[in-house]
C-alpha cells in the first residue's frame, strides 16, 4: 500500500479522528484511505459531497460483490461489508420492497411500551453493579441493553435471545464473520412462521411485499446489527459528554439533565458510526472534483461531514440536519431512527435519574477508544458514585409486550424472562 492513504484502523486513528479529519480535509472534499491493512478505499469528508454520493444511488449503487472478490478471504471489514440481500446491499426495486416491509413493521413498534420495557431493563442491569460504588457504564450497561430492546422487539424468547446476543457481539468482535447472528435469526424465523405473535418479526412475514425465509432472516440479522454496536456507541458516548464535556456536566447536579441535546450533540460531532453508507461504483466517478476509482469502496465519513467547516456548526441543539443517520433512499428508516434516539435518551436517564452522583472514574484523556474503520466505539467508560440506598423492585410477572395491539383478546406474553443470567447476576 502507498505512503499517500491515510490509515483508519489502529490506535493513532482511534485515539483523535477529528484531527485526522482535518489534515486530509485540507486537500479537498475526498481522500484516499486504507480501512485495513492493504484495503484501499476513499473516503468522503465534506457535507455537501456526502449528501451528493448518498442521493444519488444511480452513479453510486451499494452492491459489493465485484470489490469483495477482490479482497483476500479473513480481510477484517468484510464482515459488515459483504453483499447480503437485505435492504442495506441492494438498490431499485428489490431495496424499495424490502426497505418497504422493514419500515412498515418497525412502524407498528409502540414506543411508549417499548420505553417502559427500557426503563426496567436499564433498572435491572443497574441493580447488579449499584451496590458497587462503580462500573463499567460500556461492559455492564450499554453493551447489553440495546440488544434487549431488540430481541423485544423481535418477539424472541429467551434462548433464542441469548443467541441473538451473543452473534451480533461477535459479529462487531469480528469474531464469528456473522454465522452466529445468522443462525439464530433464521431460528426466529422458523418459529414465528409457524407461530406469528404481536412482533416485528411476524409483520415482516406477513407483510405485503411477501419476503422468503431467507430474506426475512437478513433484514431482521440487520436490525440486530444495528441494535448492537451502534446504540451501544450512542448510549456510551451521550454518556461520555455528559460526564466529561463541561457545556453540559455543570447541569448534572443542578436537576437539569439535558440529555436530548447531548444526544443531538453526539450525533453531530461523534456520531456511532463515524465511516460507512459504503458504495461502489462501477465506473470512474467525480466526486468533489475528485476522481474516484472503479469497484473500490467508497466510505462516507459521517463524522467528518457533521463537522465539516462550510456548515454551520451553531444551534445544533434540537437540529437534525446532520447525516448521521445517513441520506437518501438509503436512510435509516423514520421509526428506526424514532427507536433509536428514544432508546438512546432512556438508556442515559435511567442512569443519570439512579446515580445522580455519577462522576467519571478517569480523566477524560485516559479513556481509550477501539480501533477500527467504521465506528465511534469507547473501549470502556469507568465510573463512580455513592452507593444509593437498596430498593426491593418487585418483578411483576407478565409486563406489556412492546408493541401496538390489535383489536381482539389480549393474552399476556408470559414472564419477562429475557437474559435472565444477565438480571440475577449469573
Amino acid at each position: 500500500m502507498t505512503d499517500d492513504r491515510t490509515r483508519l484502523h489502529g490506535t493513532e486513528f482511534a485515539a483523535d479522528p477529528q484531527a485526522v479529519y482535518r489534515r486530509l480535509r485540507q486537500a479537498g472534499p475526498t481522500a484516499p484511505v486504507e480501512i485495513a491493512p492493504d484495503v484501499p478505499a476513499t473516503l468522503v469528508l465534506g457535507y455537501t459531497e456526502a449528501l451528493q454520493v448518498l442521493r444519488d444511488p444511480a452513479n453510486f449503487p451499494k452492491d459489493p460483490r465485484t470489490w469483495q472478490r477482490t479482497v483476500a478471504q479473513g480481510c477484517p471489514v468484510l464482515p459488515l461489508m459483504s453483499f447480503r440481500p437485505n435492504c442495506m446491499f441492494t438498490d431499485g426495486a428489490t431495496h424499495a420492497r424490502l426497505r418497504g416491509a422493514v419500515t412498515d413493521a418497525l412502524a407498528r413498534v409502540d414506543t411508549r411500551e417499548l420505553r417502559t420495557h427500557l426503563e426496567e431493563t436499564g433498572d435491572a442491569l443497574i441493580d447488579r453493579f449499584a451496590a458497587d460504588g462503580k462500573a463499567d457504564l460500556v461492559e455492564q450497561y450499554a453493551r447489553v441493553l440495546p440488544l434487549l430492546m431488540v430481541t423485544r422487539i423481535c418477539g424472541a424468547p429467551p434462548v433464542i435471545s441469548e443467541k441473538i446476543v451473543s452473534g451480533a457481539l461477535a459479529l462487531f468482535d469480528g469474531v464469528d464473520g456473522g454465522r452466529g447472528i445468522g443462525t439464530a435469526v433464521a431460528e426466529l424465523v422458523a418459529a414465528k412462521r409457524s407461530r406469528p405473535g404481536p412482533d416485528v418479526v411476524s409483520w415482516l412475514l406477513a407483510h405485503q411485499a411477501g419476503l422468503t425465509d431467507e430474506e426475512a432472516v437478513h433484514q431482521i440479522a440487520l436490525l440486530c446489527s444495528a441494535g448492537s454496536e451502534p446504540l451501544q456507541n450512542l448510549i456510551a458516548n451521550t454518556l461520555r459528554l455528559l460526564l466529561v464535556d463541561e457545556r453540559f456536566a455543570g447541569d448534572l447536579s443542578g436537576g437539569s439533565l439535558p440529555v436530548a441535546d447531548a444526544l443531538d450533540e453526539v450525533l453531530w460531532s461523534d456520531p456511532p458510526i463515524a465511516n460507512y453508507g459504503t458504495v461502489f461504483p462501477s465506473r470512474e466517478v467525480q466526486v468533489g472534483g475528485n476522481p474516484v476509482p472503479a469497484d473500490q469502496p467508497l466510505l462516507i465519513s459521517f463524522a467528518g461531514a457533521n463537522t465539516d467547516p462550510a456548515v454551520d456548526a451553531g444551534g445544533r441543539v434540537g437540529n437534525r440536519a446532520h447525516v448521521a443517520f445517513g441520506a437518501g433512499r438509503h436512510a435509516c428508516p423514520s421509526p428506526a431512527q424514532r427507536i433509536a434516539r428514544m432508546t438512546g435518551t432512556a438508556a442515559v436517564e435511567r442512569v443519570l435519574d439512579r446515580l445522580p452522583d455519577l462522576e467519571p472514574a478517569v480523566p477524560a484523556e485516559a479513556l481509550e477508544w477501539k480501533s477500527g474503520p467504521f465506528h465511534r466505539s469507547l473501549a470502556s467508560l469507568p465510573v463512580r458514585f455513592p452507593p444509593p440506598p437498596k430498593l426491593i423492585r418487585p418483578w411483576l410477572g407478565s409486563p406489556a409486550p412492546v408493541v401496538r395491539r390489535e383489536p381482539g383478546p389480549y393474552r399476556p406474553a408470559g414472564r419477562w424472562a429475557v437474559f435472565s443470567r444477565w438480571l440475577r447476576g449469573g
